[in-house]
């Protein structure tokens, strides 16, 4: 189990060293203290701090200024560190790459500023995370399963079989594009059962767009976290439904992407 960045605490704030760049990743309540052991970004990467004002707390860390921000590495710990926290407090994310001079401007800039909407948002979101339910199609059970359906590819799959590629251009190149057509349509349809089930749970669901050709589901909810047994139990059964056709996984917690809009500092 990965060590989660912060905790409920009533400590106070750290003190502030000017000479670094400060990385901000998103907004806590301001009773979050961080695990010394936990780093962010950087090579050497620095501890996560807290910043905070009034009820609201920016869980930060040094970066050298001149280092350029941007590796996968960088992008794996921006989200490890919010994900990290989102099981154990309410998390408005930041998007990759805020960075300010110092711990005043993260004060003065985003946390002043917006002090009374990120302390309303964070209110909304206690004790809920984002969970993300993604499917991809088994590549061999959709295409039986769409030749099995559709005379038209069995007729296409019949012409260039055997044949040399360069006599069959066309038949391949329809082919393709029944076969993509016929995932989009199940895509679709797969994507509202899988909606329509976790609406069930009285949950917010935001679908997401398909990052692969066979992707079958690809849809985010924002649950409350103790009601992931009932998420996994949803899970389950759309696997079970579904059978060897999708390859099914249930995502969380994590913090919630898709459910808020976070200001940058300065923004």
């Amino acid at each position: 189990m990965a060590r989660t960045a912060t905790q409920r605490t009533d400590q106070g704030d750290e003190n502030t060293e000017p000479e670094t760049a400060i990385y901000v990743y998103g907004i806590v309540p301001a009773d979050v203290e961080t695990d010394a052991e936990v780093k962010g970004i950087g090579d050497p990467s620095s501890p996560i701090e807290t910043v905070r004002h009034g009820d609201i707390a920016a869980l930060v860390s040094e970066i050298d200024a001149d280092r350029p921000l941007g590796t996968p590495d960088d992008l794996a710990a921006h989200a490890r560190i919010l994900d990290a926290s989102a099981s154990e407090v309410p998390v408005l994310p930041l998007r990759f790459g805020a960075v300010v001079t110092d711990r005043d401007a993260v004060t003065g800039e985003l946390l002043a500023e917006h002090h009374d909407e990120f302390a309303a948002a964070l209110g909304e979101l206690e004790g809920k995370a984002q969970y993300i339910l993604k499917g991809r199609y088994d590549e061999r059970a959709i295409l039986a399963e769409i030749l099995q359906e559709s005379s038209e590819a069995q007729r296409l799959r019949d012409a260039i079989r055997d044949a040399p590629e360069e006599a069959t251009r066309n038949e391949r190149l329809a082919l393709g594009e029944l076969i993509a057509n016929t995932i989009a349509a199940k895509r679709e349809a797969d994507t509202r059962t899988a909606i329509e089930a976790l609406e069930e749970l009285d949950i917010d669901v935001a679908p997401r767009e398909a990052t692969h050709e066979r992707d079958a589901v690809y849809v985010a909810c924002l649950a409350e976290v103790s009601a992931q047994p009932d998420l996994e139990r949803v899970a389950g059964d759309l696997a079970k439904k579904w059978g060897e056709r999708v390859e099914l996984r249930l995502m969380g917690p994590l913090a919630p992407y898709d459910f808020v809009r976070t200001t940058r500092p300065g923004g």
